[in-house]
């Protein structure tokens, strides 16, 4: 298979569970939700999304025509940025939608190089066998297959998707995420009020745009 890479790069994770931790993030080129195109934002399902995922032309994109090119790639990549060898190895595969690509024979060639593996998904695919870490952050219910993993974070508010629509599926963890852009501060108050509301739920902040690194 051959898979097409927006960029990857090394980064501290911004948000979720798992903030802080230092990870290679390779983001897959395309998504099954918005072409990416302006022309078309308005009647995406996704027309809030703040990434870039289209071409391989970014800082650390190409196309790769194995799992093995891939991940010797994203080996590089951690090594050319990483110095203590004490800290285990972690890639984050997002986009886009890093399922339509994503597949068993890239699970096991990062695995085989001591990498531990994450998604980033909109659960609209199911998983592949082998990721060791999930999360979820839906944008249509209707759609959402995948129903199960370690953190769900939902970027609120969102119309339709109420919170408490999520609270009875297989999730370790559930985060509540302002949505960005010009209402930012009341979308984070009101994520703040139904956080302090609804214990069951925790807050997570895009920190790496506060600090501004990727």
């Amino acid at each position: 298979m051959t898979y097409s890479v927006k960029e990857c790069f090394v980064s501290l994770q911004g948000e979720g569970i798992r903030t802080g931790r230092v990870a290679v993030f390779c983001r897959m080129a395309g998504c099954n939700l918005w072409s990416g195109k302006e022309q078309d934002r308005s009647t995406a399902t996704c027309s809030f999304c703040d990434t870039d995922f289209n071409g391989i032309d970014s800082a650390g994109g190409g196309r790769f025509a194995s799992a093995t090119a891939l991940s010797e790639h994203i080996q590089a990549t951690w090594n050319g940025r990483v110095q203590d060898p004490r800290g285990k190895p972690y890639v984050v595969f997002t986009g886009g939608e890093p399922l339509l690509q994503l597949d068993p024979a890239l699970v096991d060639a990062c695995h085989e190089r001591g990498f531990e593996v994450a998604i980033e998904t909109n659960g609209t695919l199911p998983s592949v066998d082998g990721v060791d870490w999930i999360c979820v952050s839906p944008k249509s219910i209707d759609r959402m297959v995948l129903r199960s993993g370690h953190e769900l974070k939902l970027v609120y508010p969102q119309e339709g998707l109420d919170p408490a629509l999520f609270e009875q599926m297989q999730f370790e963890h559930f985060l509540l995420q302002p949505m960005d852009g010009a209402s930012r501060k009341e979308n984070t108050r009101a994520c703040i009020e139904f956080c302090l509301a609804h214990p069951k739920w925790r807050l997570s902040l895009q920190t790496h745009k506060y600090i501004g690194i990727p």
